[in-house]
């Protein structure tokens, strides 16, 4: 009789436990809204590749299909702070991840889809739930120092996504584990998709992964957010694993003067220049050349490099990038001597309209010689834009926001014409060292830099 009623408590215990289980997940009132209906695509489009998506069961299907690059199932809506979860489960074959805050512009790569991506990898590797930056930067957060994480992966079983975008914040967990954390502010808002990867000949055409359950909650996303235990990357004035692979270092720390001087002075200017939450910013004072703290040059010199520079404008604002400077050409008034990126802006800046050839005073222009592209994407005065200056052997390109605005080739007939018909034709070869610092203007105005990297040429 006793042990009979042993095993009735037991039960009832089991039942009682199953029954509070149940009890607290009816009792979720998270306001989740689904991304999928279950029945159609409605609220999705397809970009990039021809893989075949279709439903199936109350799934989202997507298959490979050779000859064709990556495929993304697209929200029709564009998505900010969110938090996300779905489930899916993917065939050990292939590749594939979710995209978030992504987008895809015809003046990017011809409309190629990139931004971040959380990863889906079965391989051996096991980076499931890292963050790659696709068709940008790479990768972001691998689960190399995540050992749990990357065990938390079920294979040919259905895995659950987590995956938090908060302000400068994303944060992911797989089954429950938490896996990556990132902190990076390069895009705010864009689609989620997901991605069947494109597939070589040598593999199977037809191999599936499947998604369901998709689910997003945009409103009060603070209150609902998850703790993660993970120490987070931080890209802020920090080289990405593939920059550090590629070469690239830090131009400016962050945090100190180190590796800069002012331009006419043997150390960092005392005044008109300050460091604040990992932002270099020139301060303003009144719009003159150089009368503050004037400008600063780098403590090295380059000759064949890539440099990469966040810059964001105030209204009205001027400033600009030299390269190649020499800092003993010009001892008197006004700024050092360098071909310079210019930076200003277009709309309320009358140097915008001034020149020896048209436009070549606008932002990323060679200044005063070439004119940008008039296409070229600018973002709005307040936000953060990307210069990046790409010379080797004397092929020049001015980049902006990943978008090639215009290359020349320095030394040639063409390029010593272009000087003789501008302000720079009094200085004897202009633009011409092999060597030089690189500069950042001070034009009186407020201006701001970030994650300043260069990458050497051998």
């Amino acid at each position: 009789m006793k042990k009979t009623n042993f095993y009735n408590k037991i039960l009832l215990l089991a039942v009682l436990s199953l029954f509070l289980n149940c009890k607290g997940a009816q009792e979720d009132k998270t306001p989740w809204k689904p991304l999928f209906d279950g029945e159609t695509l409605n609220g999705w489009n397809q970009k990039g590749g021809k893989a075949n998506y279709t439903v199936r069961d109350g799934a989202i299907v997507g298959s490979t299909v050779h000859n064709t690059p990556n495929s993304f199932l697209t929200t029709d809506k564009l998505y900010s702070d969110f938090i996300l979860e779905l489930d899916y489960k993917v065939d050990p074959s292939m590749n594939s991840g979710i995209q978030i805050r992504s987008n895809s512009f015809p003046h990017y790569k011809d409309g190629r889809v990139h931004g971040y991506q959380v990863e889906i990898d079965p391989s051996e590797r096991a980076w499931s739930g890292g963050i790659y930056d696709e068709a940008r930067r790479g990768w972001l957060n691998p689960l190399t120092d995540n050992p749990e994480a990357q065990k938390a992966f079920k294979q040919n079983d259905w895995n659950h996504y987590r995956i938090e975008a908060i302000g400068d914040t994303i944060k992911t967990w797989v089954n429950g584990v938490p896996a990556a954390h990132l902190i990076d502010d390069k895009t705010a808002s864009g689609f989620i998709c997901l991605q069947v990867h494109s597939i070589h000949d040598d593999k199977k055409e037809g191999t599936e992964i499947i998604w369901k359950n998709v689910k997003i909650l945009t409103d009060s996303v603070s209150k609902y957010s998850t703790k993660s235990p993970i120490k987070p990357i931080i890209t802020k004035n920090n080289l990405t694993i593939d920059e550090s692979k590629k070469g690239w270092k830090m131009l400016w720390d962050g945090k100190t003067t180190n590796g800069w001087r002012g331009a006419k002075l043997e150390s960092f200017p005392e005044k008109g220049w300050v460091i604040e939450d990992g932002v270099l910013s020139v301060l303003s004072s009144g719009g003159a050349e150089s009368r503050a703290g004037g400008d600063i040059v780098t403590t090295e010199q380059f000759s064949d490099f890539e440099l990469k520079v966040d810059f964001k404008l105030t209204p009205g604002a001027n400033s600009g990038i030299k390269y190649y400077v020499d800092t003993e050409l010009n001892k008197g008034a006004g700024s050092s001597i360098g071909l310079e990126f210019q930076i200003l802006d277009d709309d309320l800046h009358p140097d915008a309209k001034l020149g020896n050839h048209e436009g070549s005073r606008t932002v990323s222009s060679l200044y005063d010689l070439i004119k940008a592209d008039e296409n070229k994407p600018v973002n709005p005065i307040g936000e953060w834009n990307t210069a990046h200056i790409i010379s080797k052997n004397n092929h020049v390109e001015h980049w902006l926001n990943g978008v090639k605005v215009l290359e020349y080739e320095r030394k040639s007939d063409e390029y010593r014409k272009l000087v003789s018909e501008s302000k720079y034709a009094k200085w004897p070869n202009f633009g011409e060292l092999d060597k030089g610092e690189i500069l950042l203007q001070d034009h009186g105005d407020l201006v701001s830099f970030k994650n300043i990297k260069i990458r050497p040429i051998n």
